[in-house]
């Protein structure tokens, strides 16, 4: 089904209920579309900080020790 098909089915089933239920569907239209909205934002966030300069450290190979690193063994 399309998406049109899909608000058009969702708008026409939202018209029989009663107000009350009305205000409940808009309300949990407006949480669904925040959720949206901060998970966009985070994968941006995430993007920008994977290109960042600033954190290329974290990107680096880390230093590998071995036992012949160290000064005593127990």
């Amino acid at each position: 089904m399309t998406k049109e098909a899909l608000i058009e089915k969702t708008i026409n089933t939202i018209s029989q209920l009663p107000e009350d239920n009305i205000s409940e569907v808009a309300d949990f239209a407006e949480f669904l579309l925040s959720k949206y909205e901060d998970r966009i934002l985070t994968k941006g966030i995430e993007k920008l900080v994977s290109e960042s300069e600033s954190f290329s450290f974290l990107r680096e190979d880390e230093v590998g020790y071995g036992v012949e690193d160290l000064k005593e063994r127990y």
